[in-house]
């Protein structure tokens, strides 16, 4: 059998994703059964790594698309120092704790949702492996379908779950009215559009790469910039590129660039703007400009028209900002296996042998 590799895990993506929206009643209806049975006003999104970054945009949908609070949480921080309502408002049935773990064997999301269940919270989780040890401490468990991935970072596995987050919330927002029916029938054929035309995104992205992989892994440092939904895809991008390409690499929110790390701006680093259709759009364009005085190393990934260059990438496909986040997520993750791949990095080697991050599995 041929090895796994995430190169060809991320060129799995088209069909994963059009595989997950075709059989979307398996993880959909048992996410919306909980909101119908209980009177859910919070929604508490735990992961570490990229189930953290999803955390951010699954917060961000359920904000926005569905009007209800919610929070992403770092699960440590959280269990340590964090409560669950520090109002003292809501009840504990009103509060969903959601344990996002693709191996279902991240110790920290474990003894979270643990903690939260001992504490008589609503719990579930989304996980791959629907015998892992994150199904053992929680009250409902939704399979998440991308599949399990044997190498150690974690492609498809994000994409897919960033798009089953996103049909929660609009399934929700159906559910309690926020949505009409047109609406939501929209949404979806949006996500269907989208995942039907992946191939594109896949070939641009690594068409982009190709074109400016000499200076990207010839970088000291590289920066992603992200606002609005996309600053849960500047987490990941950071994240993906550390952990594969292993060049420092640091994720912030686009105006909190500007505000110190400017400083050390200089012609050998690299910086990526994520170009979301937000209220800030017009402003990355202005930060764009202005950097690229000081370094020429400036890449824009968005759908929006742009006065780009061969160190922009400009998709072809267009689809809505919330559904945006699949497809900017697909650049960095060739800059990080294709790129690790140009400098003799074996991304399916874990050099980090030490059992901290995960419980074993059985």
């Amino acid at each position: 059998m041929e090895k796994a590799t995430v190169l060809g895990n991320i060129k799995d993506q088209p069909r994963a994703l059009r595989e997950a929206l075709e059989r979307k009643d398996e993880f959909v209806a048992p996410f919306v059964e909980v909101f119908k049975k209980y009177p859910i006003k919070k929604v508490l999104f735990f992961g570490s790594g990229t189930s953290y970054n999803a955390s951010v945009i699954a917060a961000h949908y359920f904000k926005q698309i569905v009007g209800i609070d919610a929070a992403g949480n770092y699960p440590t921080v959280f269990k340590n120092y964090e409560k669950a309502d520090w109002t003292n408002t809501l009840g504990k049935e009103e509060i969903l704790f959601v344990g996002i773990s693709q191996s279902g064997t991240s110790r920290s999301t474990v003894e979270v949702m643990e903690h939260a269940k001992q504490n008589g919270y609503i719990t579930l989780a989304l996980t791959e492996n629907l015998e892992s040890e994150i199904t053992k401490h929680v009250d409902h468990v939704v399979h998440l379908l991308c599949g399990k991935e044997l190498t150690p970072p974690e492609t498809r596995g994000y994409t897919v779950t960033v798009l089953t987050l996103y049909l929660w919330a609009v399934s929700t927002a159906k559910e309690l009215g926020v949505y009409s029916g047109e609406q939501y029938n929209q949404a979806i054929e949006e996500a269907k559009d989208l995942t039907d035309r992946f191939e594109a995104v896949i070939e641009e992205s690594e068409a982009w790469y190709d074109r400016n992989k000499t200076t990207i892994v010839n970088s000291d440092r590289l920066y992603v910039l992200g606002y609005g939904v996309d600053f849960g895809s500047a987490l990941e991008g950071m994240l993906k590129i550390g952990e594969m390409l292993r060049i420092p690499t640091i994720g912030y929110e686009i105006e909190e660039y500007s505000h110190g790390p400017t400083m050390a701006l200089d012609k050998r680093q690299t910086i990526f703007f994520i170009g979301s259709d937000e209220a800030e759009f017009e402003r990355m364009l202005l930060f764009r400009k202005a950097f690229k005085k000081y370094t020429d190393r400036v890449h824009v990934v968005t759908y929006k028209q742009i006065d780009a260059d061969e160190r922009d990438i400009v998709f072809h496909v267009k689809t809505n900002k919330y559904l945006a986040p699949l497809m900017f997520t697909v650049p960095f993750q060739f800059v990080a296996a294709k790129g690790a791949k140009d400098i003799g990095i074996d991304t399916s080697v874990n050099r980090f042998e030490e059992p901290l991050a995960h419980l074993p599995e059985e």
